[in-house]
């Protein structure tokens, strides 16, 4: 493995959410705290007829490039076309020696499969979790990031379970 691969993956421990960063959040949570907490949630809800070990890979490698890249949210002034090519040449760099690690970055990239369209469910739902979280010690409205969450989570379980999360109050 090249050394220089896993200090960069290191930095994400240090990469802000520019998201949270944006809504004012004192202490927004890291791009990795975001890849663990998506990689729990892979974990736990995984249905039995997806890959679970290949959802946590893409769970895990899916924001590597925004170690090269920063974390381009919606807001920012870069166009989708503009953040694909950033990312990829981001990906091409890093993973020069790990194609299956390439591989897997594109699978996410991609959406074609059942595993990737997945756990971009679970990148939303993780988002929706963190405003709750962030809305019960902050104060902060999580509304734009639970509508966003909302309008991209199909799975009938995900559904169910946002909604309790969001009920239990």
């Amino acid at each position: 493995m090249n050394p220089d691969l896993l200090l960069q993956a290191y930095q994400l421990k240090s990469l802000s959410r520019a998201g949270w960063v944006r809504s004012g959040i004192a202490h927004p949570e890291s791009v990795a705290a975001h890849s663990w907490g998506m990689s729990f949630l892979c974990l736990t809800l995984c249905p039995e007829e997806l890959n679970t070990q290949r959802v946590l890979e893409l769970a895990i490698l899916h924001d590597l490039v925004e170690v090269h890249t920063g974390d381009i949210t919606p807001h920012d002034p870069v166009s989708k076309a503009e953040k694909k090519a950033r990312e990829r040449k981001a990906a091409l760099q890093l993973f020069a020696e790990r194609h299956d690690f390439l591989a897997i970055w594109q699978e996410y990239e991609d959406h074609q499969t059942a595993e990737s369209r997945f756990v971009h469910q679970i990148d939303k739902l993780d988002m929706a979790l963190q405003a709750i979280v962030y809305e019960q010690n902050e104060d902060f409205d999580g509304k734009e990031f639970i509508d966003s969450a909302k309008r991209a989570v199909h799975d009938p379980s995900l559904q169910t379970l946002l909604k309790k999360v969001l009920d239990r109050d």
